[in-house]
Parts: C-alpha cells; structure tokens; sequence
C-alpha cells in the first residue's frame, strides 16, 4: 500500500505494551521502542500496513485526517 496523504499511522499508548514486534517488522525502520511504548516517525512510516496485523494488543492503525 502507498502512503496515504490524508491518513496517520497511529500507535494507541492505551494498548501498547512495548512487546516491539512492530518494530522488528517494519521495513522502513519507522518504529522505535521508547521504555515501554512503540514510537511511529510519521514522515518515514510509508503505510505499507505490513506490523498493523502482527501487533497482538491492535494498538496500531492508520487513521483518516480531516482535512
């Protein structure tokens, strides 16, 4: 999937754990593990959805923004 224009990776801090499966899946290195929460650098994330399936809480999604 291409990056979408109108659309944010989102990481929920409510779910996350820091289990850092995402940041070992993504190919863009995107993620990082900060203590005990993933970190998403949006302008790097390509939104390729590839770590949004293997997180195991469904903290991760791409979100529509309003314009």
């Amino acid at each position: 999937m291409a990056r979408q224009p109108d659309a944010l990776f989102v990481v929920d801090n409510d779910r996350c754990f820091g289990c850092a499966a995402c940041v070992s899946l993504c190919p863009v290195d995107a993620l990082i593990l900060d203590d005990i929460l993933a970190i998403v650098d949006e302008p790097s994330c390509t939104h390729c959805n590839f770590c949004i399936p293997h997180c195991p809480v469904h903290a991760l999604s791409i979100t529509k923004i309003n314009p």
